[in-house]
């Protein structure tokens, strides 16, 4: 049995670190980004500013120290997250009059300052993303999917009414969607979450769930409608097109570097990583092979290749150090690298190289004079493949054939003896949380989200048996 398939957290941990992602730090849950790592935060960051942007949000940025007094004044947002804050009390050898939190979130502090920029309906909507890094003391972390510190996008915006704030939240789903499954190769489902598993103070909490090749699930991105909670705490309001005072509705929404997590979770096999062309640092490895120093026109072809590669805007590295090509091609698979182009002396004889997909067995011989082209094609071939294949996967681990907690039970029980994943279950809800916690209690399978284009629909609670108001994905989640 397979180290990844006998213990997927292990695999998990030494494959970012030997393809040097990250680095542990002294201070609990923080972790170091190493260059390769960054940059595919760098990837994902720019596919969805792009798309931000493009529907009229602009960036802007907040302070990450937050009074303790802006929490208190949202009750269910300062109990939801109360638990995982740091908090500073002394600055310059003074104790501070008032406690301040490492935001773990900025809704408090952006409704502080809205109140103070939105006066009349022509300050609206007020479209703005923060990309940020924020602070959740969590209890059990992971590098990238759950740490103390962690990088991400929150996005936070003011409506004059309820219909546009809530046209808003599911644009930012569908964008989030979108990113995932189009640029990181993830099928996601999407659709809402329960009333226990919404963010600490919305109204509705929506999301995106990918699954990963353990079969856990990760919340890949949230989108929330917060109604006129925050704006009646922090006194929102503005002058109507009626000319009265009323409140804003707002939203906010966000997605975090545990996408990174995911990307690797989803897409590596034992060899390490294999990213997606879309968000890999390097799309294209150049290595030579055979006694190519002592036949210099293989490095000058090369050199040739790599121009020619890099004017089409593709990400490549050449790499003529002394390690043997065995070597060479075992580290580059590691670091997941999409493509690879083996040149030698024969080869440049015959016109022609070879080119090896990441994901891929078997080696193809390509001709030069069509390099660039067939590298192009590789690259979106590999891109689509990827996601395919993740879909397929999660396609045949998503169960419908489980409408009881004792088959649930029985499923997970079945799966156990198998040495095979359990993966997700879609079931009825009835609505009661007693019903939902029952269910987390006796499987530790969590309410994903009730989908909103399920594959069947479900007519009875998994654990009462009485009528199903909702039908659920649950599984076990990081």
């Amino acid at each position: 049995m397979s180290q990844q398939t006998n213990d997927f957290t292990k695999w998990y941990i030494d494959t970012i670190q030997k393809a040097d992602l990250m680095d542990y730090t002294p201070v609990r849950g923080c972790i170091a980004f190493k260059p390769d790592g960054y940059e595919i935060w760098e990837h994902i960051q720019a596919e969805m500013d792009k798309r931000f942007k493009e529907t009229g949000h602009r960036n802007a940025y907040f302070p990450m120290l937050i009074p303790e007094s802006f929490f208190q004044k949202e009750k269910d947002h300062i109990e939801g997250f109360s638990p995982e804050l740091p908090w500073v009390t002394e600055a310059a050898g003074e104790k501070l009059e008032e406690r301040l939190a490492l935001r773990p979130t900025s809704e408090t502090m952006i409704g502080h300052l809205y109140s103070d920029w939105i006066k009349s309906y022509r300050d609206l909507p007020v479209l703005i993303n923060q990309w940020a890094n924020v602070f959740r003391w969590e209890k059990k972390t992971l590098p990238f999917i759950r740490t103390s510190e962690f990088l991400w996008q929150e996005g936070h915006t003011a409506h004059e009414n309820e219909e546009d704030a809530r046209k808003e939240t599911m644009q930012m789903l569908n964008i989030y969607k979108e990113v995932v499954e189009n640029v990181l190769a993830i099928p996601v489902y999407d659709g809402q979450k329960t009333p226990s598993e919404r963010f600490a103070g919305a109204v509705d909490t929506y999301s995106i769930e990918a699954m990963m090749q353990d079969g856990k699930a990760v919340q890949a991105g949230t989108s929330h409608y917060l109604g006129t909670k925050f704006a009646e705490a922090f006194n929102i309001k503005y002058l109507n097109r009626e000319n009265k005072h009323v409140y804003v509705h707002t939203t906010s929404w966000g997605t975090s570097t545990r996408l990174i997590g995911s990307v690797i979770m989803v897409h590596g096999d034992e060899k390490g990583l294999i990213l997606p062309p879309k968000i890999a640092p390097t799309q294209v490895i150049l290595i030579p092979v055979g006694p190519w120093k002592k036949n210099p026109a293989i490095i000058e072809k090369l050199d040739e290749i790599f121009a020619a590669l890099k004017a089409k805007g593709i990400r490549v590295r050449l790499d003529d150090s002394d390690q043997s090509p065995g070597f060479k091609f075992n580290e580059w698979e590691l670091k997941g690298v999409p493509v690879r182009i083996e040149l030698g002396p024969r080869d440049l004889e015959n016109n022609q190289a070879i080119l090896k997909a990441r994901d891929e067995d078997e080696k193809i011989t390509v001709q030069l004079d069509g390099i660039v082209e067939a590298v192009e094609k590789e690259l979106e071939t590999m891109q689509k493949r990827l996601f395919e294949k993740a879909k397929a996967f999660r396609d045949a681990n998503s169960h419908t054939h489980v409408d009881t907690l004792e088959q649930l039970k029985a499923h997970i029980e079945e799966c156990e003896k198998k040495g095979t994943i359990p993966g997700w279950i879609l079931a009825g809800w009835c609505g009661d949380d007693d019903c939902e916690a029952k269910v987390k209690e006796e499987t530790k399978f969590t309410s994903r989200n009730i989908p909103f284009n399920p594959p069947t629909t479900k007519h009875t609670c998994i654990h009462c048996g009485k009528e199903a108001q909702h039908t659920v994905w649950f599984g076990r989640a990081y």
